[in-house]
């Protein structure tokens, strides 16, 4: 018999112990859609252009860039290079393209690429209605990034196919513990030369846009060397961006 209690002291102490850990992680995100908004604002976003550079330091480039997003999952990136634009991607909701760099034409992405791309475009946030779709959400514990203590996110999204076989499918999140706001993301390359290297993108710079705060300053390192970084300039939402500016060019 104290066996048996001992047992059923323990397995209640689990369950509650999984209760509060998965409330503990709920309760982040409600405090950051809480911190940057309020979810009302977050739900009245429809779309949104953001205007600015994007640099490469390795290469000595910097590039005016116009950045799209659109609900339902919705993006497009247009750079512009010595008098042209370059798309670095462009996704429709359902299939993607990008502007082949030796051709300097449009080129559709393979069905399997298109397909991460459809679970990895996420508007208006990743966490946005993330138990509709399926993701999950559990809290890893607390990490320092830069000196800034955080709570570590995991965020697992659904599966994916690469190279013709099932992976799995998920980031971390790393949310300012005083703040309540993301300050870096990190994920794993899926394939080619990216495939299973560490990408993180550091996130700063936040400003109130209509309500909503929103970061204008994004630094992508791996091996903690910057590789990109976006420096927004503007930031406009529900502008009513077109359809046909996320499709394939039929010309």
């Amino acid at each position: 018999m104290k066996k048996f209690s001992q047992i059923l002291l323990l397995t209640v102490l689990s369950l509650v112990t999984n209760l509060t850990f998965a409330q503990t992680a709920d309760d982040v995100i409600n405090k950051y859609f809480e911190a940057t908004g309020g979810r009302a604002k977050w739900a009245a976003l429809k779309d949104v252009k953001a205007t600015g550079k994007l640099k490469v330091p390795s290469q000595g480039l910097e590039l005016p860039m116009v950045m799209l997003q659109k609900s339902p999952n919705k993006q497009k990136m247009t750079m512009t290079f010595q008098g042209k634009e370059i798309v670095q991607p462009s996704f429709d909701g359902n299939e993607g393209w990008n502007t082949n760099f030796m051709t300097m034409k449009p080129e559709k992405m393979e069905a399997e690429d298109s397909e991460i791309m459809k679970q990895d475009t996420d508007f208006p946030d990743a966490f946005w209605n993330f138990k509709e779709k399926g993701f999950s959400i559990t809290l890893e514990g607390e990490e320092s990034i830069e000196g800034v203590a955080c709570h570590k996110i995991k965020l697992t999204k659904k599966p994916v196919k690469v190279d013709g076989k099932e992976e799995e499918n998920f980031s971390y999140y790393f949310f300012d513990k005083e703040n309540s706001v993301p300050v870096m993301f990190r994920s794993v390359g899926k394939k080619g030369q990216m495939k299973g290297i560490a990408i993180e993108s550091f996130l700063s710079d936040y400003q109130e846009v209509n309500g909503v705060f929103l970061p204008f300053t994004i630094n992508q390192k791996m091996n903690g060397k910057v590789m990109a970084s976006v420096v927004i300039e503007k930031i406009e939402t529900n502008v009513n961006v077109d359809d046909k500016v996320f499709a394939f060019p039929q010309n």
